[in-house]
């Protein structure tokens, strides 16, 4: 290069015995190249002129001095650092910040080491242990009880009931029927073998059934309606003389008015009020 060519390649002055930078191999003075290609700090928002340094992560751009932790401050150059929401943070910080916190301990799970996770909360793997025996759970079956965890062999030796059909241990849920437990899939009719957990059901002789076969084997039949009186959800009937009746259908046979809490009379199978019966041969 010739000493007419050593100029600054935007304001063309001599840089003869000055400070130059080359960009793309042409020079330019310091002026001029701060100007026209230095970046700007994402902390102070100052240029990082040619004789700072320029520090890069991700396409920005911070001076070395601005390059710190945004939580706790401390220099970030040549130590580790993690992003959360575009900050700039320490392990340090990120970890308290960012990382979960164990649910036993209450301690940090710093990054990188092995954590469980169980109903939306964490564990150390040190931590998650069977209430009992104090042994790991890992990711071995477990069950939950009272916000503590259990091994499946420690839950069924403290805690577990057996089903009164199938003998097997209920781990959760099940019913109870004549202060036995159940699995809810065992409870079933004891006619038709349809599962009752979900419907209503009557008993006979400590067996479960559901309405239908308990209607169609046990049930007695309106002597009005023919229709099966099951008393369910406090339904009312009359007995009289071996004879049923739904309460709504114990009428007079003559003129339908109700009969319930009144005086009656009855002739063969039929009942009547007193006005309806009155010379009539009948039955009191």
């Amino acid at each position: 290069m010739t000493t007419a060519q050593f100029d600054c390649q935007y304001c063309t002055a001599s840089l003869l015995g000055k400070k130059y930078v080359l960009k793309n191999d042409n020079p330019y003075c310091i002026s001029c190249y701060d100007r026209i290609f230095c970046n700007y700090c994402e902390e102070c928002k100052e240029p990082i002129e040619s004789d700072s340094k320029d520090l890069c992560y991700k396409g920005r751009h911070w001076h070395e001095r601005c390059f710190s932790c945004a939580k706790c401050n401390h220099s970030l150059v040549e130590k580790p650092f993690a992003v959360k929401d575009e900050r700039l943070l320490c392990s340090e910080c990120y970890s308290n910040e960012c990382s979960s916190k164990c649910f036993h301990c209450k301690k940090t799970i710093m990054p990188g080491s092995r954590k469980m996770e169980f109903k939306g909360n964490y564990w150390h793997e040190t931590c998650f242990v069977c209430e009992h025996c104090r042994q790991p759970i890992g990711t071995k079956p477990l069950i939950s009880k009272e916000s503590a965890n259990y091994c499946v062999p420690c839950f069924e030796k403290e805690f577990a009931h057996y089903c009164s059909f199938c003998k097997k241990v209920i781990t959760s849920g099940g019913i109870m029927f004549r202060d036995q437990p159940w699995h809810k899939e065992c409870f079933l009719c004891s006619g038709c073998r349809k599962e009752l957990c979900e419907e209503e059901f009557m008993s006979r002789d400590d067996y479960p059934f559901c309405v239908d076969c308990y209607n169609h084997l046990y049930a007695k039949k309106c002597v009005a309606c023919m229709k099966p009186i099951t008393g369910l959800k406090g339904a009312k009937f009359i007995c009289f003389q071996d004879r049923q009746w739904h309460s709504e259908c114990f009428n007079c046979g003559k003129c339908s008015v109700s009969l319930v809490g009144e005086g009656f009379l009855t002739q063969n199978k039929e009942i009547f009020c007193r006005k309806c019966s009155s010379g009539m041969d009948t039955d009191i």
